[in-house]
């Protein structure tokens, strides 16, 4: 694997050993004017208090999509429309607990209210986002939104 994004913001190009890869799907939720959803990691986790896009562990058998579908309705009481969700980038970053391939997805429908059923914080953000810290794998993605924005 090449363009590995450590937890303190460099990229190393090389993977150094055989640690295995932790697949995750997380989700972008974006809404008609752009602003998007940052969650807080809840106490008990690790980097509890740090913002992120929402997400969860790929569980055996389980595809990104219908991954991130179990967990945003576990984390958020959300039910997500399949078609709404458009597969976007991907992203190993290097944590000292974990190496995770983060797959991002935009997800633009989404049925029910947000219920922070893991005692996060939410917060709807445009660009800059003004909540910090944000989690190490969060940070391209606020780069890549800032990207598309630019006309």
């Amino acid at each position: 694997m090449k363009g590995i994004l450590t937890a303190d913001g460099h990229v190393q190009r090389e993977m150094a050993g055989d640690r295995p890869v932790v697949d995750v799907a997380v989700g972008v939720l974006i809404m008609a004017d752009g602003r998007f959803l940052l969650t807080s990691r809840p106490q008990g986790k690790v980097y509890a208090g740090y913002w992120e896009f929402p997400g969860g562990k790929l569980e055996p058998g389980e595809g990104v999509e219908q991954a991130l579908a179990r967990e945003l309705h576990e984390e958020l009481g959300i039910e997500l429309s399949l078609p709404g969700v458009q597969r976007w980038r991907e992203q190993v970053v290097d944590y000292p607990h974990a190496l995770v391939r983060l797959h991002f997805c935009k997800v633009r429908a989404w049925r029910g209210a947000l219920q922070m059923r893991e005692g996060q914080s939410f917060v709807w953000s445009g660009l800059p986002v003004e909540v910090a810290p944000v989690l190490p794998g969060a940070l391209p993605v606020l780069d890549w939104l800032r990207e598309e924005a630019v006309p």
